[in-house]
């Protein structure tokens, strides 16, 4: 997606692609990160915070999942803190009966200089309290381990997963167009390869306001490392099979995680 400050707009856009994968077959659908808005200043989506369990954005992703009978993974939609100024980073799992299943606030906040040159620089801790959790949802099609954009960069995030058997991760994402270009397939291949997991990134992909762009490059990556299915820009959609046999046999081929001497 391309999501812009307009959250009706937003929500339609997210309709329509949802809606396109599920005629392609899918049973799970990842949104980006921020899916339902990318404001022109980080305090606009105080104004869409809603309490978790209530609110037009969760109810649009339970009537989506419930429409399509898919699974349904909302990037990350802006809830209530318990902070007048602050929300949390919520990313919402659903099922095919639009029930939540599984909720994880972003760990990792970006507070950092991307380039000293331009001054672009972001600091997320300004509106957003950091989840303490970590998250792994149960599925007929294997175990999600769910993290959000920064936490991408963290990799013993991903280890304390694979106590609980992982099989697939997710990375709904609004990576920058400058640390995307440089970082992003990286990153996303190496969680793959080093996990042995399939790997999912819903990225956001286009100038999303007049002075915030992102990097797209949406992905699905197998636990081998290749990339099973790429949108480099705008909006559109991502299909692949997932395997979680391939998981299994790779892990007994190739035991690179019991090999391990640090945990």
């Amino acid at each position: 997606m391309v999501s812009s400050p307009d959250v009706d707009r937003n929500l339609a856009e997210a309709e329509t692609l949802i809606a396109r994968a599920a005629a392609e077959g899918a049973e799970f659908a990842l949104l980006p990160e921020n899916f339902s808005i990318m404001g022109r200043e980080d305090t606009d989506k105080l104004r869409y915070r809603e309490p978790l369990g209530n609110g037009p954005q969760q109810r649009f992703l339970a009537d989506q999942a419930r429409r399509h009978e898919l699974w349904l993974m909302g990037g990350t939609i802006p809830l209530e803190s318990g902070h007048e100024n602050h929300i949390l980073s919520g990313c919402l799992l659903f099922n095919p009966a639009g029930e939540r299943v599984a909720v994880y606030y972003k760990i990792h906040l970006f507070d950092v200089s991307v380039d000293s040159r331009t001054g672009e620089s972001y600091k997320e801790s300004n509106t957003i309290v950091p989840g303490s959790d970590i998250v792994v949802a149960e599925t007929p099609f294997g175990n999600i381990g769910m993290s959000v954009c920064y936490d991408l960069r963290f990799p013993e995030l991903y280890r304390r997963m694979l106590d609980r058997d992982i099989s697939i991760i997710t990375v709904p994402s609004a990576f920058t167009e400058t640390t995307g270009r440089r970082h992003w397939e990286v990153l996303l291949r190496s969680r793959a390869v080093e996990n042995l997991c399939y790997v999912i990134a819903s990225n956001q992909g286009g100038q999303n306001t007049e002075t915030r762009a992102t990097w797209g490059h949406s992905m699905i990556i197998d636990p081998w490392g290749d990339i099973l299915g790429r949108m480099e820009k705008g909006p559109g959609v991502v299909c692949a099979d997932i395997d979680t046999g391939r998981v299994r046999e790779l892990r007994r081929q190739f035991p690179a995680i019991e090999h391990r001497k640090f945990i």
